[in-house]
């Protein structure tokens, strides 16, 4: 019955956060796409849907192009990858989530939906060399979990489909904190596979949890950003439109994909843009909050 109202509610809520992008993106007479980024996105989300993820491919590639300043990088993923994780989400809940303790499932979801809300602030408030800095922290890390999973050292976990209660609040503790984290580009998946791995979750079983999670802590966020952050809707719309065909490919279309190479070509993108990334935030001097928006712009 859990599962029913899940799914009920991320469908209507999909359906209210797109209507809410668009109104915005009218609002700002903004309700057009961009070529790139609508081409790009469907690559990202497919392999993203295939568990490798696609904050990382993502902010190195804006990195690269300078599509958006550096600090609006982040919350331009969120908002425009969004929409495209409720058709992930009611995916795996169908195929895995009557699987899924609800309990956790519930908690969890609740947690980076919170933690996603009360880091929008955090975000918004940054100067640009600190969400440089937390980008490029972001790069590395994710850099680090493809390479430990390419290495085999990642942790393969169990085959619970529960956990004990202190594990739970343990899990549940977490989820927050990487809800906040994905205001800064730092995405969900990796972490809360590892740490649910680590507490002998199936990690088949992860899924479900990680992409409800991040699809309600997205929209919930999302909203927020779009209305404080002044972002490129353009790019928003773009990224969202194109994301939703990669997503279904992956989904319904199974193949036999060399994973580990795509991995390995990921850890040197993402490792080289981390390092750009950090060294131009560490020669970058710090501003004052009303200097934030000037200096964004002549970069």
């Amino acid at each position: 019955m859990l599962l029913i109202i899940i799914v009920l509610a991320l469908a209507v809520v999909g359906v209210a956060f797109v209507t809410f992008l668009v109104r915005a993106a009218i609002r700002a007479d903004q309700l057009s796409l961009r070529l790139e980024p609508s081409l790009i996105s469907p690559f990202i989300n497919f392999f993203d849907t295939l568990g490798i993820g696609s904050f990382a491919p993502t902010m190195a590639w804006m990195r690269f192009r300078r599509i958006v300043p550096d600090h609006r990088i982040p919350m331009t993923m969120l908002a425009g990858y969004t929409p495209s994780t409720f058709i992930q989400s009611i995916i795996f809940l169908i195929l895995l989530g009557v699987s899924v303790d609800p309990v956790l499932l519930a908690g969890s979801v609740a947690a980076i939906a919170v933690g996603a809300v009360v880091g929008v602030p955090l975000a918004v408030g940054s100067s640009v060399r600190t969400v440089q800095l937390i980008v490029a922290a972001a790069l590395l890390l994710a850099a680090l979990f493809y390479t430990l999973s390419n290495l085999g050292l990642m942790p393969v976990g169990g085959n619970a489909s529960s956990l004990p209660l202190p594990s739970m609040l343990i899990a549940i503790g977490a989820s927050f904190v990487f809800g906040v984290l994905l205001n800064f580009g730092i995405g969900n998946y990796a972490p809360t596979l590892a740490l649910l791995s680590l507490l002998g979750f199936d990690p088949r079983l992860a899924f479900p949890i990680m992409a409800t999670g991040s699809t309600f802590a997205g929209a919930a966020a999302s909203t927020r950003l779009v209305k404080l952050a002044d972002l490129d809707l353009r790019i928003v719309l773009s990224l969202a439109v194109g994301s939703i065909p990669g997503v279904l490919v992956a989904a319904f279309v199974v193949k036999e994909l060399d994973l580990v190479i795509l991995r390995w070509l990921v850890v040197v993108v993402v490792t080289y843009a981390a390092i750009s990334l950090l060294y131009t935030a560490l020669k970058r001097r710090d501003v004052k909050p009303e200097e934030r928006l000037e200096e964004a712009l002549l970069d």
